[in-house]
């Protein structure tokens, strides 16, 4: 066998090599010193909250990077009985190599994997929302706020070339109604199932909606920038239209409270 062949120093095992490989700070556990050791295992930790805590902000990114780089330096202090007879080339290349290795074959896959199908931080308005992925769509009942896909899309057309545009991105509101839900637009007010709430910018005036199923209801909240002749009454039409939220859309649920930090004004 290949692992037969390897000649390692007598200070370096196969099997300490991959754990270290994997568990930042753990390879400088297996050298020692103790000390050291223990200050690179909470170093990691520390880290890893960090990064968890403060994610979607420029700081965990920073964290982020700092782990990667701790954990390099760990690893290749392991293998330091390996390349203590090289030259000073050969020493960098292999850290060089080293921090390829981490970061492209482990960090940057788990962090992919957890922001696609765990946690997701979206910047709303300025803001960061942390979301969860893993949640059933079952399960949302209305004033539960939902992060949704938004699709490219024009609607009507106005004289003078004036048309609605709708841009690609993520939509983050409370459902209003769910399916099955009657929706009734008066003037300054709207109902659903008999029971009035204010209105929200540019909500028509007349009309009602029952509530197709899988469909929620979720009155956009977007920027408005205007270009040309538009109505307001095209303007109210569009919003309506993408007010009805297919539950193919649903992106997550994001959290009240993100730690300390409250997320959602309700």
């Amino acid at each position: 066998m290949a692992l037969d062949r390897l000649r390692l120093p007598r200070e370096m095992k196969i099997g300490e090599m991959v754990t270290g490989f994997f568990v930042p700070g753990l390879a400088v556990w297996l050298r020692g010193p103790r000390l050291w050791a223990r200050a690179a295992l909470a170093g990691s930790a520390a880290l890893i909250l960090f990064f968890i805590i403060w994610l979607g902000y420029p700081a965990a990114n920073l964290a982020f990077g700092l782990l990667i780089s701790l954990h390099v330096t760990g690893f290749v202090y392991y293998c330091n009985p390996l390349m203590a007879g090289e030259r000073f080339r050969s020493r960098l290349a292999f850290t060089g190599l080293t921090l390829m290795a981490i970061g492209l074959l482990l960090y940057m896959p788990a962090r992919n994997f957890i922001q696609g199908h765990w946690l997701t931080p979206l910047r709303m308005n300025g803001q960061v929302v942390v979301v969860q992925r893993i949640f059933q769509t079952r399960n949302i009942q209305r004033g539960n706020w939902v992060a949704y896909a938004l699709h490219d899309e024009q609607q009507g057309e106005a004289h003078n070339g004036g048309a609605v545009w709708v841009r690609a991105g993520m939509g983050l509101g409370p459902v209003l109604a769910v399916a099955g839900d009657q929706l009734k637009f008066l003037t300054n007010s709207f109902s659903v199932n008999g029971i009035l709430h204010t209105n929200l910018p540019h909500m028509p005036g007349s009309g009602e909606l029952t509530m197709p199923e899988n469909h929620w209801f979720i009155w956009p909240n977007l920027d408005i920038s205007g270009h040309g002749n538009v109505s307001e009454s095209s303007i109210s039409s569009t919003l309506l239209n993408m007010a009805s939220v297919n539950e193919t859309q649903f992106f997550g649920k994001p959290f009240h409270r993100w730690f300390w930090r409250k997320q959602i004004l309700p």
